[in-house]
């Protein structure tokens, strides 16, 4: 059996069915990872929706900041912005059924065989994989509940902005959504920077990529959300954000194999304004 994990695809449908032909996907064999942000950007997130919900018996997905600013919007506590790509999910016939089938979606995935986690994002060097895991069980039972909506109220604003275990409630669970689906660069405190998105080496002094500072994990973390930086590998981890909605590519990587095997398409189309 042959496990792909698949960047952050963010509406862009056409790629996604031109790289599962490209790895020869045989649901019969094979699984798929999913690093989140399956929407927004890109002209077609109602159908990319659809074909990962079909898919879902041999994958799994994770929830990106993309993914849950949509629901946020459907939450009615969001509004519509300039440059939002999804209003066919809102206005599809299935919209509702694919906006609860995406707010069942975890934030994080351990898969202690396969030796990988799975995460939009990234963890915190503090946070063991097994605290992350805990941590995100947390945040999904909020956002699979009555209390849903009120998660969607509390999730926005960068404070807290260093993760202590003494916080409560909503501050706890905007802390985990934002080291989850929106981190980047950390300082050696732990504390979150949210102002600065271009690759390694553009950040102040004082900040590093966060995974730079993990050390000794038995588990790589597969993730995505950070174009800039690329699909590559990296110190514990493997990035697999590159760029498709932007005119990159999408990627996937085998994560069973001897050796990490990469499958990219080009994606030249263009992007709802």
């Amino acid at each position: 059996m042959a496990v792909y994990a698949i960047g952050d695809i963010q509406g862009c449908y056409d790629s996604l069915r031109r790289l599962l032909e490209a790895i020869k996907f045989d649901c019969a064999n094979d699984r798929l990872w999913f690093t989140g942000d399956l929407v927004n950007r890109g002209t077609q997130s109602a159908a990319t929706l659809r074909l990962v919900r079909e898919l879902e018996p041999w994958s799994v997905t994770v929830l990106g900041n993309h993914d849950l600013h949509m629901l946020a919007v459907a939450a009615g506590v969001r509004k519509y912005r300039r440059n939002d790509t999804f209003a066919d999910v809102l206005t599809a016939e299935d919209g509702s059924q694919l906006l609860d089938w995406l707010r069942e979606r975890p934030l994080f995935h351990l898969d202690t065989t396969l030796g990988y986690c799975l995460v939009h994002a990234g963890v915190l060097p503090s946070w063991s994989v097994e605290e992350s895991q805990r941590l995100a069980d947390e945040v999904g039972e909020v956002l699979r509940g009555a209390g849903w909506v009120r998660l969607m109220e509390t999730m926005y604003g960068n404070e807290p902005c260093l993760w202590t275990r003494a916080l409560k409630r909503w501050a706890r669970y905007r802390v985990v959504i934002n080291v989850m689906t929106r981190m980047r660069f950390v300082d050696e405190s732990g504390r979150l920077d949210f102002s600065h998105k271009g690759p390694p080496g553009t950040q102040p002094p004082g900040w590093s990529p966060w995974f730079e500072h993990r050390q000794g994990l038995q588990q790589r973390i597969v993730f995505g959300h950070w174009s800039a930086l690329g699909a590559r590998v990296v110190p514990n981890g493997i990035c697999l954000d590159s760029g498709c909605v932007w005119g990159g590519e999408l990627t996937a990587v085998r994560l069973d194999a001897d050796q990490l095997e990469f499958h990219r398409v080009d994606c030249k189309h263009p992007r709802l304004e």
